[in-house]
């Protein structure tokens, strides 16, 4: 499965909350650093104890999604725990706080994880982001992206070191954020828009579907959907050369129709998630989070580049 990040954004790119309309730091270092600890408290329990009630209320938008139905498959396919638990460890943070008025009110956290250190390496950056949807509410995690040391780009700062948040429909991109989960998903299904550069979450996704489509006995069947809305909205930061990253979320279902005489292959944590007996066709529904380097309005291709995806089965159906 590939990894990335994530974030949220309104229409308006503001929301008035008891007439909170000054510009403000979203939050302050030591309010994201608890925020921090206590999503990895949380997190390290749901895991510990395959519970997804243990962190859900620390998750949201598409990483909610991804780890609650991930939770709940696991509870099914291995009732007693998770055996093979190690406690996450997020380090060496650094916080990317944006200024902005009203709410909801977000910030990116950018650590180092032991994941890669537990297989011999030190090269993942894992970046979660932030979400809070008013002054009563806890912090969240929306969407989680891990890139590569390095791959985290520099983000522009004012004097105080505060980052600079992208309005949705922001002209001075050359794709605007509101419109990324669409056209990423008519990309996925047609080519078009052509503005997405070569990568692994583009081009070689697109290969590698096309691979598995028509397989001897098997085809699969893909249908790409937009999810931009409420906590699943983009969010984006302005970087210092006048782009952006960009963290936003997809749906979709590969739908696998076996013939005569053959049936679908079932995992056991997919099973955990269906309803429905599989006779001759299986249908998964998948939420996916991308970040995307965004290059300013004006640039004439490679416009948007897919970085990280993170993506999980999250309900199925057979028939």
């Amino acid at each position: 499965m590939t990894a990335a990040t994530a974030l949220a954004l309104t229409a308006s790119g503001c929301v008035t909350v008891h007439g909170e309309l000054e510009v403000v730091p979203t939050a302050t270092k030591a309010e994201a650093a608890e925020a921090l600890a206590a999503f990895t408290d949380a997190y390290n329990k749901a895991d510990k104890a395959f519970d997804p009630a243990l962190d859900a209320g620390r998750v949201t938008g598409a990483l909610g999604a991804i780890n609650q139905a991930g939770l709940k498959s696991r509870s099914i396919t291995t009732p007693g725990g998770n055996p093979a638990h190690r406690p996450l460890q997020l380090t060496d943070a650094r916080y990317v706080i944006p200024k902005k008025a009203g709410w909801p009110r977000w910030f990116v956290a950018d650590t180092d994880s032991n994941r890669d250190t537990d297989r011999g390496t030190d090269d993942d950056r894992w970046v979660l982001v932030f979400v809070r949807n008013g002054p009563e509410q806890l912090w969240e995690v929306a969407y989680l992206q891990i890139l590569s040391a390095g791959g985290v780009p520099v983000f522009k700062t004012d004097a105080d070191g505060w980052a600079e948040p992208v309005e949705p429909d922001s002209a001075a991109l050359a794709v605007a954020p509101k419109n990324l989960s669409e056209e990423y998903t008519s990309y996925l299904q047609t080519g078009q828009p052509d503005h997405f550069a070569a990568g692994p979450h583009t081009t070689v996704w697109r290969q590698e579907r096309a691979q598995v489509a028509k397989r001897p006995g098997l085809a699969t069947q893909y249908v790409d959907q937009p999810l931009d809305t409420g906590d699943y909205a983009p969010l984006g930061l302005m970087t210092r050369d006048g782009g952006a990253l960009v963290f936003f979320s997809t749906r979709f279902y590969d739908r696998q129709v076996a013939a005569k005489g053959y049936r679908p292959k079932v995992s056991p944590e997919v099973r955990a998630l269906m309803t429905g007996e599989v006779r001759s066709t299986l249908t998964k529904e998948w939420v996916s989070s991308q970040a995307a380097l965004v290059k300013p309005a004006g640039t004439q291709s490679g416009q948007v580049t897919v970085v990280g995806r993170l993506q999980g089965v999250t309900s199925a159906t057979g028939s």
